[in-house]
């Protein structure tokens, strides 16, 4: 028969003499104690939280050097850094783009990358066509330097000069040939992905700002007729004298009227949309010669599908820049006339930047008259090689 112990309060007890409910109270007990023991190890004393949580991370992770930079630099920076992306973002669409359309402008692609790497001062390129080989051929025996100085020009001075020029509706044909050929002779040539056509000049100037600013990173970018005399060392130091500004268009400021009657020359199809009949369009520079910075090329080139066109390419350019920040530079040394106007000038030290006769929008009969007008107002002959911009 077993015999079960009892204590004095009646509780049982276990083998070792200890009843259950004081090893209950003894596991309570050791609990709390644990649990004040842990919160006093734990608990940061106060007002010393954020010193206790700097310690504490700084055993764990290096120390930062935080480093104030000037709010200007860095948005100076930052510009920069988005100039050359948005470039790169030209240069790939273009690219894009040709493949597409099964017209690889091969020749001008594969100057992409290597362009890209080199800073240039400005490009100019001289608007022309296919019926034009007479006034491309005087522009060269005047004011573009040929074979190794235009080279030269390039690589010392960061003067590019190119004709401009699309291709035919039968791209391909007799004209693209003619053209190629040329090019062969002279390597003075930027053809575009542009079908040629007198009310398509607006449509060009843009592929033209477009393919350049993929093609080359210059500060300035130029659009010249062919039919007009250039001195460009004064060309250099006008636009050198607005290198610093981040937009700015230079040109000859004009605001002629807006002309409604059909039949007449530069008549305007939308000429509603400037108010009232006998109303006169915006400031802009006339079409014969201006410059763009390379914000606003840039502009131009990233907004190419969306920018409309008007009938007169001078007056479409205009319209692009109205309505942004921009600074007009009105500089009439660049639409100077011919003889006697240009030469009183330059025997008066006041050189003139373009020279061309108003009544024809360029030199009248210019490919035989481009040599009175570059003998008589053209600049020293080793100005361009002299000065630096």
């Amino acid at each position: 028969m077993s015999v079960k112990n009892r204590g004095m309060g009646g509780g049982e007890y276990t083998k070792n003499g200890m009843s259950r409910n004081m090893a209950l109270m003894l596991c309570l007990c050791s609990f709390f104690a644990g649990m004040v023991f842990t919160n006093r190890m734990w608990t940061v004393p106060e007002g010393k939280d954020e010193d206790a949580q700097i310690n504490l991370k700084s055993e764990n992770y290096p120390k930062l050097n935080i480093v104030q930079h000037n709010t200007n630099d860095s948005l100076g920076s930052l510009d920069n850094r988005i100039s050359k992306l948005e470039m790169k973002l030209t240069a790939a669409r273009a690219e894009h783009e040709s493949i597409a359309r099964g017209n690889p402008k091969s020749a001008n692609l594969k100057k992409v990358e290597t362009n890209a790497k080199r800073k240039y001062f400005v490009v100019i390129g001289i608007n022309t066509a296919f019926s034009s080989r007479k006034r491309r051929d005087s522009v060269r025996a005047t004011w573009m330097p040929q074979g190794e100085k235009r080279k030269k020009l390039e690589e010392e001075k960061g003067i590019v000069m190119r004709f401009v020029i699309g291709h035919s509706l039968t791209s391909g044909g007799i004209l693209d040939k003619a053209i190629e050929a040329e090019e062969t002779r002279h390597g003075d040539f930027l053809r575009l992905d542009h079908v040629e056509g007198y009310l398509e000049l607006s449509s060009k100037t843009k592929t033209y700002f477009s393919t350049a600013v993929a093609l080359w990173d210059a500060e300035f970018y130029v659009k010249v007729d062919d039919d007009i005399h250039v001195n460009l060392a004064m060309l250099g130091t006008t636009l050198a004298r607005h290198r610093m500004k981040p937009r700015v268009y230079i040109g000859c400021m004009k605001s002629g009227p807006v002309l409604a009657r059909k039949g007449v020359r530069y008549h305007e199809p939308e000429y509603w949309k400037f108010g009232e009949v006998g109303n006169k369009y915006f400031r802009h520079a006339t079409g014969q010669l201006y410059a763009l910075s390379k914000d606003l090329a840039t502009y131009i080139s990233t907004n190419q599908p969306i920018l409309h066109k008007y009938a007169n390419e001078d007056v479409s350019l205009g319209s692009w820049l109205i309505g942004i920040d921009v600074e007009h530079v009105d500089d009439r040394r660049l639409c100077c006339g011919t003889p006697p106007d240009c030469e009183w000038k330059a025997q008066a030290g006041n050189i003139c930047v373009a020279s061309f006769d108003w009544k024809c929008s360029g030199i009248c009969k210019s490919a035989e008259r481009i040599m009175d007008v570059h003998q008589r107002c053209g600049e020293d002959k080793n100005a361009l090689w002299s000065v630096s911009f």
